[in-house]
């Protein structure tokens, strides 16, 4: 689940956008450094610095988007790959610089540590809240997107930007939405990923690669499709970590290129 918070923002953008957004890491980054930040330098609680991340990471989004992404939207993969893994490159070295090479542990509040006992079976609170926290994110986007008229607006200009500018419809600022609305939800994933996986200046990058496969093996633009996916793909890797640690790490890998083999354009790809 903690997997699928990083990656949907990732669906949005690539999916929905067709924009090659390699520095979706980078803006998780960003919500993870704003709730260290925030609960060491001023004291908030966790769960207050969560809508801070979310938006700090769309904030920058805005801004770049605006700034460089704009530029590129009818650009070749190829450019538009280059622009944003130097961005991520470019996150590193700031991050580092501010605040330093070492991880960024966080002070969860008490009622979201310890581990809750049913029967035979022990589970850790935050990650109950993690699985809770996947779910209403899944809700939301998949009425947002699929059933309110800004989905219909964010497919109709992804489709045909000249018609749907025709129509009167902003383009811009229905591109500028949906990128700070997939950043965002990076933010808020960063943020929500620091108790399990640690944060410092390489997250962008280190994670970045198990986030392209959720949203390469899910389908393009599909937020059911990187649900499943993410729950899939991350029982597999625990579960093949756990009892065949010897190639644990590889089998995440072969399952993805066999899926892709079989479906090539992703298990739930929409239709074009």
């Amino acid at each position: 689940m903690l997997l699928f918070v990083l990656s949907v923002g990732l669906s949005v953008t690539l999916g929905m956008m067709n924009f090659v957004n390699l520095a979706h890491g980078a803006f998780a980054m960003i919500g993870g450094y704003v709730t260290v930040t925030l609960m060491k330098q001023a004291g908030w609680p966790f769960f207050a610095t969560l809508p801070v991340a979310f938006l700090g990471a769309a904030v920058a989004a805005v801004v770049l988007e605006r700034v460089l992404y704009r530029r590129l939207y009818r650009a070749t993969d190829l450019d538009q790959s280059l622009l944003t893994i130097g961005i991520v490159f470019m996150s590193i070295a700031i991050a580092a610089y501010i605040f330093g090479t070492t991880q960024q542990p966080v002070e969860l509040p008490s009622y979201l540590r310890g581990r809750l006992v049913v029967g035979d079976f022990s589970f850790g609170v935050y990650r109950l809240f993690l699985v809770a926290s996947a779910l209403v994110i899944t809700a939301l986007l998949v009425v947002g997107l699929d059933y309110t008229r800004f989905g219909a607006q964010v497919r109709a200009c992804v489709d045909n930007q000249r018609m749907a500018r025709g129509l009167g419809l902003n383009v811009d600022m229905v591109f500028a939405v949906t990128f700070a609305l997939g950043s965002g939800l990076a933010g808020l994933g960063g943020a929500m990923a620091i108790e399990v996986v640690g944060l410092d200046p390489n997250f962008g990058l280190k994670y970045l690669v198990f986030m392209l496969i959720v949203v390469a093996v899910g389908g393009l633009a599909s937020i059911r499709g990187a649900f499943f996916t993410a729950a899939m793909l991350g029982i597999i890797d625990i579960f093949s970590k756990y009892y065949v640690p010897q190639v644990g790490s590889f089998i995440i890998y072969l399952v993805m290129v066999g899926l892709l083999v079989w479906r090539p354009a992703g298990l739930f790809a929409r239709a074009r």
